[in-house]
């Protein structure tokens, strides 16, 4: 649907202004943020796409994106770990808004204060969403249960569903990955207490393993043959994982520009009889780099979120667009951030900074699906064709 009226928002500054004040608090004691999932929990953002018909705001892929930028640049690992819970709802309101209510349930459970998470990724799985190290054992009311280890499972402390899948080897169809939503409280789950990273610590994004865990027939959802898909579930979720992930990165990029410019002014100078370097022009380069950047790329994540809302026909291109908006919007995040920091100068290389978290935080987008190796291979055959076998 064309959105004619100015972007709806949920997030308040004053939500925003709580959040950045304790992200370098969570960063430093490697904590998840609970009381941020309150605020965000109070403010209905956890029904963000959830339809009106359901309690929830039923805002468009587009407004989400441009919530997401926002709050990214308050806490970005805040807004990160939100942001799986964003990606399996949003999914689910894509397919219900073109006419798939297999996800129905999602959005249903979200409406009732379920938090959803992620349990894709898996070491040594560079195939990701095309192969799975999971087991998926046909149970005989047709459900599933899942055997396995995922990776990078943010939200770890506080999901109550987990959309995961796992490969059933024994499928009357031949092998199929089967995708569905286990409940932590229906068992079969250990999350470890592994997440010691360099950067984007509050996520929390612990090991998770699977050990049975159950995923009734209603909420098993697709049974797709290995290897690259078509399927309408496995488009919106591309489409909706990398904006979104998209926009947290882009917020990044847009806070590190407004502390660069902020530290030009404070600075001053003794080469330049105490001016600020604000007036310096090698400085006033750089900004006006960084700038020019980061204004590219909003842009460009508005254009392609909307396209997804308005249902734009990009055909056997959506798989290119999305990826390479990914990889534009995470590199141009980190040479922001780049430039900022040496806008600022020494003061940013103190563990204290807030431009020192954001340097470690924006490395996280090098590690995101699709990579830099994945995302150019989507786009090469999008545009040359497979390569000859």
């Amino acid at each position: 649907m064309t959105r004619t009226a100015a972007p709806r928002t949920l997030l308040t500054d004053d939500l925003l202004a709580r959040a950045a004040e304790r992200a370098p608090v969570h960063d430093r004691e490697n904590t998840f943020p609970h009381a941020d999932l309150d605020d965000l929990r109070e403010a209905g953002y956890l029904r963000a796409f959830v339809p009106e018909a359901l309690g929830g705001a039923g805002l468009t892929l587009e407004e989400v994106a441009r919530e997401q930028v926002r709050l990214a640049g308050a806490a970005p690992a805040t807004a990160l770990s939100v942001n799986m819970h964003l990606v399996v709802t949003g999914m689910a309101a894509v397919l219900a808004a073109r006419g798939d209510d297999s996800l129905e349930f999602v959005l249903r459970d979200a409406a009732a204060g379920e938090v959803f998470a992620f349990g894709n990724s898996e070491a040594g799985n560079d195939l990701v969403m095309f192969a799975s190290r999971t087991r998926a054992e046909r149970q005989p009311d047709g459900g599933y249960r899942f055997h396995g280890t995922k990776i990078f499972t943010s939200l770890s402390p506080v999901w109550t569903r987990l959309a995961t899948f796992g490969l059933d080897e024994d499928h009357p169809d031949g092998p199929r990955l089967v995708h569905g939503v286990v409940s932590r409280a229906g068992g079969g789950i250990e999350t470890k207490d592994d997440w010691d990273t360099l950067g984007m610590r509050a996520t929390q994004s612990c090991t998770t393993v699977l050990d049975g865990a159950y995923a009734a027939p209603g909420r098993v959802f697709r049974a797709l043959p290995p290897g690259p898909s078509a399927d309408p579930y496995v488009l919106a979720l591309f489409q909706v994982f990398e904006i979104l992930l998209a926009a947290v990165y882009t917020g990044i990029g847009r806070r590190a520009l407004e502390l660069a410019v902020a530290a030009a002014h404070r600075r001053t100078s003794m080469k330049n009889d105490g001016r600020s370097y604000a007036q310096d022009p090698d400085i006033r380069w750089r900004v006006a780099d960084a700038a020019i950047a980061q204004d590219g790329i909003e842009p460009q994540v508005w254009a392609l979120a909307r396209d997804v809302d308005e249902a734009v026909d990009h055909g056997a291109l959506w798989f290119a667009k999305v990826v390479g908006l990914k990889v534009r919007a995470t590199e141009t995040a980190r040479e922001v951030v780049d430039r900022a920091i040496r806008v600022s100068g020494g003061g940013s290389y103190f563990s204290r900074s807030e431009l020192g978290r954001l340097y470690r935080d924006v490395l996280a987008g090098l590690f995101h699906p699709s990579d830099d190796e994945s995302a150019h291979s989507t786009v090469a055959n999008a545009w040359l064709g497979p390569v000859d076998r």
